[in-house]
């Protein structure tokens, strides 16, 4: 996936003959829809994801019709999230089975914008894992608390863990260490850690991340930096194909 482009799916699922099972994954800051959402469709049904996941998603008036309606524009369908996790989405292909979901929202500081996370039990052919999104506070004292509170939900997982989130900082801050703790940065793993997600009109910053389970594969992570990416949003996607550990 190297050069910023959209790599082909099926060539990319070619993992499929080695151990593990095939999933791809986007984590995408959406900027709310105010951009290009014609682009913003196009990107994400070019990347042929199995999940998505969402931060900051319809979240307001009709959110339910509006969350149903961005998904179909992907082509996915809607699995967990939406008000109750204060716009993170947790959006699948028909391949994904979503077993069980949930919200979270985190302690509100007077004044300052609610986060929140959504969090989904999913089953493919051979494998179950947890996905889970969240998007931290721009305000670096709330964060750290935020962090802790998300990273309490990672911890209790039974099942393998895959954890997409804008963390409004980078991989030097306390609150990304906190999340990072224990498990595996798909950008290190596949040594691309020098490609920043945001922002689109001046990429200098590496905010976005996409953390999975020691036992998940990291097979391949890009950035996705086209003219259509950069219509789309003010953040880049982060597109990982990864390997699950098969269920017994």
């Amino acid at each position: 996936m190297t050069g910023g482009g959209v790599p082909d799916a099926d060539a990319a699922r070619g993992g499929e003959a080695r151990a593990g099972v095939p999933l791809r994954v986007v984590s995408y800051n959406i900027h709310t829809q105010r951009d290009d959402t014609a682009a913003l469709a196009a990107v994400v049904r070019a990347a042929a994801p199995d999940v998505v996941i969402v931060q900051e998603g319809p979240r307001r008036f009709r959110w339910r019709q509006k969350t149903a309606a961005l998904a179909e524009s992907f082509g996915l369908v809607v699995g967990a999230g939406g008000l109750p996790s204060l716009g993170n989405l947790l959006l699948t292909s028909l391949r994904v089975r979503v077993r069980a979901s949930r919200c979270q929202r985190y302690p509100l500081t007077p004044g300052r914008h609610m986060r929140g996370a959504a969090y989904a039990e999913c089953d493919v052919p051979g494998a179950r894992f947890l996905l889970a999104g969240s998007h931290l506070s721009t305000d670096p004292a709330e964060r750290p608390a935020q962090a802790a509170a998300f990273k309490r939900e990672l911890a209790a997982a039974t099942l393998p863990v895959i954890a997409g989130a804008d963390l409004n900082e980078g991989p030097d801050g306390p609150a990304w260490r906190t999340v990072a703790e224990g498990l595996t940065d798909s950008a290190v793993a596949a040594d691309r850690a020098d490609r920043c997600t945001y922002s689109c009109t001046d990429p200098r910053r590496r905010i976005d991340a996409l953390f999975v389970d020691p036992r998940i594969t990291v097979v391949d992570y890009d950035v996705v930096d086209t003219p259509q990416t950069r219509r789309a949003s003010d953040h880049f996607p982060v597109l990982v194909d990864l390997l699950l550990p098969a269920t017994d």
